[in-house]
Protein backbone atom coordinates (compact mmCIF):
# COMPACT_ATOMS: atom_id res chain seq x y z
CA UNK A 1 0.00 0.00 0.00
CA UNK A 2 1.43 3.40 -0.96
CA UNK A 3 1.49 6.42 1.32
CA UNK A 4 -1.41 7.87 -0.66
CA UNK A 5 -3.43 4.69 -0.19
CA UNK A 6 -2.61 4.59 3.51
CA UNK A 7 -3.97 8.09 4.00
CA UNK A 8 -7.05 7.42 1.87
CA UNK A 9 -7.79 4.35 3.97
CA UNK A 10 -7.65 6.38 7.13
CA UNK A 11 -4.36 4.90 8.31
CA UNK A 12 -2.82 8.29 9.02
CA UNK A 13 0.62 9.40 7.89
CA UNK A 14 3.03 7.04 6.24
CA UNK A 15 6.62 7.34 5.19
CA UNK A 16 7.61 8.41 1.70
CA UNK A 17 8.21 5.52 -0.70
CA UNK A 18 9.22 5.27 -4.34
CA UNK A 19 5.58 4.58 -5.14
CA UNK A 20 4.91 8.22 -4.28
CA UNK A 21 7.71 9.61 -6.42
CA UNK A 22 7.47 9.84 -10.19
CA UNK A 23 10.61 9.68 -12.27
CA UNK A 24 11.76 13.16 -13.14
CA UNK A 25 9.83 14.74 -10.28
CA UNK A 26 11.22 16.09 -7.06
CA UNK A 27 10.65 14.15 -3.86
CA UNK A 28 8.92 17.27 -2.54
CA UNK A 29 6.02 16.59 -4.92
CA UNK A 30 5.04 13.65 -2.73
CA UNK A 31 5.97 15.18 0.61
CA UNK A 32 2.51 16.49 1.47
CA UNK A 33 1.06 12.98 1.15
CA UNK A 34 3.93 10.97 2.56
CA UNK A 35 3.99 12.46 6.06
CA UNK A 36 7.76 12.25 6.60
CA UNK A 37 9.83 13.00 3.49
CA UNK A 38 12.98 13.08 5.63
CA UNK A 39 12.77 9.34 6.38
CA UNK A 40 15.11 7.45 4.05
CA UNK A 41 14.83 4.03 2.52
CA UNK A 42 17.25 1.45 3.90
CA UNK A 43 19.82 0.18 1.42
CA UNK A 44 22.79 -2.17 1.52
CA UNK A 45 26.23 -1.42 0.11
CA UNK A 46 26.87 -4.18 -2.45
CA UNK A 47 30.11 -2.87 -3.98
CA UNK A 48 32.72 -0.17 -3.38
CA UNK A 49 35.04 1.12 -6.10
CA UNK A 50 38.19 3.08 -5.27
CA UNK A 51 38.11 5.70 -8.02
CA UNK A 52 40.98 7.92 -6.82
CA UNK A 53 42.96 8.26 -3.56
CA UNK A 54 40.09 10.35 -2.08
CA UNK A 55 37.00 9.33 -4.10
CA UNK A 56 35.00 6.12 -3.70
CA UNK A 57 31.93 4.97 -5.61
CA UNK A 58 29.27 3.15 -3.60
CA UNK A 59 26.81 0.82 -5.28
CA UNK A 60 23.78 0.39 -3.07
CA UNK A 61 20.66 -1.72 -3.36
CA UNK A 62 17.39 -1.03 -1.55
CA UNK A 63 16.47 -3.70 0.96
CA UNK A 64 12.83 -3.44 -0.08
CA UNK A 65 12.64 -5.34 -3.37
CA UNK A 66 9.44 -3.53 -4.36
CA UNK A 67 11.31 -0.22 -4.09
CA UNK A 68 14.18 -1.64 -6.11
CA UNK A 69 11.84 -2.92 -8.81
CA UNK A 70 10.14 0.49 -9.06
CA UNK A 71 13.45 2.34 -9.33
CA UNK A 72 13.40 5.01 -12.04
CA UNK A 73 15.24 8.30 -12.42
CA UNK A 74 16.32 10.77 -15.06
CA UNK A 75 19.99 11.49 -15.88
CA UNK A 76 21.11 14.39 -13.73
CA UNK A 77 18.84 13.68 -10.77
CA UNK A 78 20.39 13.35 -7.33
CA UNK A 79 19.86 11.65 -4.01
CA UNK A 80 20.69 11.94 -0.35
CA UNK A 81 23.08 9.26 0.90
CA UNK A 82 23.62 9.04 4.63
CA UNK A 83 24.78 7.12 7.66
CA UNK A 84 22.48 6.86 10.65
CA UNK A 85 23.79 8.85 13.60
CA UNK A 86 26.16 10.87 11.40
CA UNK A 87 24.14 12.63 8.69
CA UNK A 88 23.51 12.71 4.97
CA UNK A 89 24.76 14.63 1.96
CA UNK A 90 23.64 15.20 -1.61
CA UNK A 91 25.29 13.27 -4.43
CA UNK A 92 24.48 12.83 -8.09
CA UNK A 93 23.09 9.45 -9.04
CA UNK A 94 25.78 8.39 -11.50
CA UNK A 95 24.76 4.86 -12.41
CA UNK A 96 23.06 4.41 -15.75
CA UNK A 97 19.30 4.99 -15.84
CA UNK A 98 19.00 1.53 -17.40
CA UNK A 99 20.84 -0.10 -14.50
CA UNK A 100 18.25 -1.83 -12.29
CA UNK A 101 20.54 -3.73 -9.92
CA UNK A 102 21.83 -0.76 -7.91
CA UNK A 103 22.24 2.99 -7.53
CA UNK A 104 25.76 4.39 -7.65
CA UNK A 105 26.98 7.45 -5.77
CA UNK A 106 30.55 8.78 -5.83
CA UNK A 107 31.89 10.41 -2.68
CA UNK A 108 34.93 12.63 -2.27
CA UNK A 109 36.29 12.52 1.26
CA UNK A 110 36.00 16.07 2.54
CA UNK A 111 34.00 16.37 5.79
CA UNK A 112 32.30 14.45 8.58
CA UNK A 113 29.65 12.68 6.50
CA UNK A 114 31.89 11.89 3.56
CA UNK A 115 34.65 10.63 5.87
CA UNK A 116 32.16 8.33 7.58
CA UNK A 117 30.95 7.07 4.19
CA UNK A 118 34.54 6.25 3.27
CA UNK A 119 34.69 3.92 6.30
CA UNK A 120 31.83 1.77 4.98
CA UNK A 121 32.30 -1.83 3.95
CA UNK A 122 30.31 -4.06 1.62
CA UNK A 123 27.26 -5.26 3.53
CA UNK A 124 26.86 -2.10 5.61
CA UNK A 125 23.53 -0.27 5.72
CA UNK A 126 22.91 3.30 4.53
CA UNK A 127 19.92 5.58 4.16
CA UNK A 128 18.90 6.81 0.73
CA UNK A 129 16.37 9.45 -0.32
CA UNK A 130 16.09 9.54 -4.08
CA UNK A 131 15.46 10.57 -6.77
CA UNK A 132 15.41 14.32 -6.22
CA UNK A 133 15.42 17.37 -8.42
CA UNK A 134 15.16 17.61 -12.19
CA UNK A 135 17.37 15.90 -14.71
CA UNK A 136 18.97 17.11 -17.91
CA UNK A 137 16.47 17.57 -20.80
CA UNK A 138 17.93 14.76 -22.88
CA UNK A 139 14.73 14.31 -24.88
CA UNK A 140 14.81 17.94 -26.01
CA UNK A 141 18.44 17.48 -27.07
CA UNK A 142 17.70 14.77 -29.60
CA UNK A 143 19.27 15.55 -32.97
CA UNK A 144 21.80 17.94 -31.44
CA UNK A 145 25.56 17.67 -30.94
CA UNK A 146 26.53 17.19 -27.28
CA UNK A 147 29.65 18.65 -25.68
CA UNK A 148 30.53 17.51 -22.15
CA UNK A 149 33.11 19.60 -20.27
CA UNK A 150 34.04 18.36 -16.82
CA UNK A 151 36.80 18.36 -14.25
CA UNK A 152 37.63 16.19 -11.26
CA UNK A 153 34.62 14.90 -9.31
CA UNK A 154 32.38 16.95 -11.61
CA UNK A 155 32.36 13.84 -13.76
CA UNK A 156 29.97 12.23 -11.25
CA UNK A 157 27.24 14.77 -12.02
CA UNK A 158 27.45 14.10 -15.76
CA UNK A 159 28.17 10.36 -15.86
CA UNK A 160 24.53 9.21 -16.00
CA UNK A 161 23.80 11.70 -18.78
CA UNK A 162 26.86 10.58 -20.75
CA UNK A 163 25.73 6.98 -20.33
CA UNK A 164 22.23 7.87 -21.51
CA UNK A 165 23.38 9.63 -24.68
CA UNK A 166 25.81 6.82 -25.49
CA UNK A 167 23.13 4.17 -24.92
CA UNK A 168 20.86 6.15 -27.28
CA UNK A 169 23.69 7.10 -29.62
CA UNK A 170 21.50 7.18 -32.74
CA UNK A 171 19.39 9.99 -31.26
CA UNK A 172 22.25 12.51 -31.09
CA UNK A 173 24.75 14.12 -33.41
CA UNK A 174 28.44 14.43 -32.57
CA UNK A 175 29.33 13.65 -28.96
CA UNK A 176 32.48 15.16 -27.48
CA UNK A 177 33.79 14.58 -23.94
CA UNK A 178 36.44 16.91 -22.52
CA UNK A 179 37.54 15.67 -19.11
CA UNK A 180 40.43 16.90 -16.98
CA UNK A 181 41.94 16.41 -13.55
CA UNK A 182 44.97 17.60 -11.65
CA UNK A 183 46.90 14.37 -12.29
CA UNK A 184 46.15 10.99 -13.91
CA UNK A 185 45.62 9.64 -10.39
CA UNK A 186 42.70 12.06 -9.96
CA UNK A 187 40.77 10.88 -13.03
CA UNK A 188 37.58 9.11 -11.98
CA UNK A 189 35.84 6.25 -13.84
CA UNK A 190 39.00 5.09 -15.60
CA UNK A 191 36.96 2.16 -16.91
CA UNK A 192 34.70 4.69 -18.68
CA UNK A 193 37.66 6.70 -19.96
CA UNK A 194 39.16 3.58 -21.54
CA UNK A 195 35.87 2.89 -23.31
CA UNK A 196 35.49 6.48 -24.53
CA UNK A 197 38.98 6.52 -25.98
CA UNK A 198 38.50 3.41 -28.12
CA UNK A 199 35.04 4.29 -29.41
CA UNK A 200 34.94 5.54 -32.99
CA UNK A 201 31.59 7.31 -32.68
CA UNK A 202 32.63 9.93 -30.10
CA UNK A 203 35.58 12.23 -29.45
CA UNK A 204 37.17 11.99 -26.00
CA UNK A 205 39.82 14.48 -24.93
CA UNK A 206 41.44 13.61 -21.60
CA UNK A 207 43.82 16.12 -20.04
CA UNK A 208 45.75 16.70 -16.82
CA UNK A 209 46.81 20.05 -15.41
CA UNK A 210 50.56 19.52 -15.66
CA UNK A 211 53.21 17.01 -16.74
CA UNK A 212 53.16 13.79 -14.74
CA UNK A 213 55.60 10.87 -14.83
CA UNK A 214 54.36 8.26 -17.30
CA UNK A 215 51.51 10.40 -18.65
CA UNK A 216 51.58 10.54 -22.45
CA UNK A 217 48.20 12.22 -22.93
CA UNK A 218 47.23 15.85 -23.21
CA UNK A 219 48.44 18.42 -20.69
CA UNK A 220 46.56 21.63 -19.95
CA UNK A 221 43.76 23.11 -17.88
CA UNK A 222 40.26 22.28 -19.09
CA UNK A 223 39.28 25.87 -20.05
CA UNK A 224 42.52 26.28 -22.03
CA UNK A 225 42.04 22.97 -23.84
CA UNK A 226 38.44 23.94 -24.60
CA UNK A 227 39.59 27.11 -26.36
CA UNK A 228 42.22 25.15 -28.27
CA UNK A 229 39.59 22.65 -29.42
CA UNK A 230 37.33 25.53 -30.52
CA UNK A 231 34.10 23.52 -30.83
CA UNK A 232 31.46 25.00 -33.12
CA UNK A 233 28.26 26.18 -31.39
CA UNK A 234 25.95 25.34 -34.30
CA UNK A 235 23.27 22.86 -33.16
CA UNK A 236 25.36 22.03 -30.06
CA UNK A 237 24.52 21.73 -26.37
CA UNK A 238 27.35 22.28 -23.87
CA UNK A 239 27.12 20.77 -20.38
CA UNK A 240 29.74 21.54 -17.74
CA UNK A 241 30.49 20.55 -14.16
CA UNK A 242 33.62 20.66 -12.02
CA UNK A 243 35.39 22.91 -9.53
CA UNK A 244 33.80 26.40 -9.38
CA UNK A 245 36.91 28.10 -10.78
CA UNK A 246 36.92 25.69 -13.74
CA UNK A 247 33.24 26.30 -14.43
CA UNK A 248 33.79 30.06 -14.30
CA UNK A 249 36.47 30.00 -17.00
CA UNK A 250 34.67 27.34 -19.06
CA UNK A 251 31.59 29.55 -19.22
CA UNK A 252 33.73 32.49 -20.29
CA UNK A 253 35.31 30.29 -22.95
CA UNK A 254 31.95 29.15 -24.25
CA UNK A 255 30.85 32.77 -24.55
CA UNK A 256 33.96 33.54 -26.60
CA UNK A 257 33.10 30.59 -28.81
CA UNK A 258 29.63 32.14 -29.25
CA UNK A 259 27.64 29.52 -27.37
CA UNK A 260 24.41 31.12 -26.17
CA UNK A 261 23.06 30.86 -22.62
CA UNK A 262 20.25 28.66 -23.96
CA UNK A 263 22.86 26.17 -25.24
CA UNK A 264 24.77 25.91 -21.97
CA UNK A 265 23.85 23.82 -18.91
CA UNK A 266 25.30 23.06 -15.50
CA UNK A 267 24.20 21.44 -12.25
CA UNK A 268 24.27 22.89 -8.74
CA UNK A 269 23.50 19.88 -6.55
CA UNK A 270 26.27 20.76 -4.09
CA UNK A 271 24.13 23.69 -2.90
CA UNK A 272 21.35 21.33 -1.81
CA UNK A 273 20.69 20.59 1.87
CA UNK A 274 17.31 19.04 2.77
CA UNK A 275 16.61 18.19 -0.86
CA UNK A 276 12.86 18.80 -0.66
CA UNK A 277 12.36 22.56 -0.62
CA UNK A 278 11.80 22.95 3.13
CA UNK A 279 14.97 24.29 4.74
CA UNK A 280 15.50 27.16 2.29
CA UNK A 281 19.28 26.91 2.42
CA UNK A 282 19.76 26.32 -1.31
CA UNK A 283 17.71 29.21 -2.60
CA UNK A 284 19.03 31.59 -5.25
CA UNK A 285 16.66 34.50 -5.17
CA UNK A 286 13.15 33.02 -5.52
CA UNK A 287 14.36 29.64 -6.86
CA UNK A 288 15.24 26.54 -4.87
CA UNK A 289 18.05 24.41 -6.30
CA UNK A 290 16.52 21.22 -4.90
CA UNK A 291 13.05 21.80 -6.35
CA UNK A 292 13.72 23.92 -9.45
CA UNK A 293 17.09 22.30 -10.20
CA UNK A 294 19.75 21.17 -9.68
CA UNK A 295 20.02 21.30 -13.48
CA UNK A 296 19.83 24.81 -14.92
CA UNK A 297 20.57 26.39 -18.25
CA UNK A 298 22.68 29.51 -18.12
CA UNK A 299 19.65 31.40 -19.48
CA UNK A 300 17.77 30.42 -16.30
CA UNK A 301 20.68 31.34 -14.04
CA UNK A 302 21.08 34.76 -15.70
CA UNK A 303 17.60 35.63 -14.46
CA UNK A 304 18.60 35.01 -10.85
CA UNK A 305 20.69 37.09 -8.41
CA UNK A 306 24.45 36.65 -8.86
CA UNK A 307 25.06 34.43 -5.83
CA UNK A 308 27.28 31.88 -7.55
Amino acid sequence: MTATQNIAAGNGKSRLTFADVKAGATTAAAGTLAGNPYLPQIATVIDIIDETPNIKSFRVRFDDEAVMDALAFDPGQVGQLGIFGVGESTFAINSSCSEKRYLQFSVMKAGEVTSALHELNVGDKVGVRAPMGCGFPVEAWKGKNILYIMGGIGSAALRATISYTLEHREDYGDITILYGARTPLDLTYKYDVEDWQVRKDIEAVITVDRDFPGWEGRVGFVPTVLEEMAPKPANTIAITCGPPIMIKFVLQGLQKLQFTDEQTYTTLEKRMKCGIGICGRCNIGPRYVCVDGPVFSMAELRELPDEM
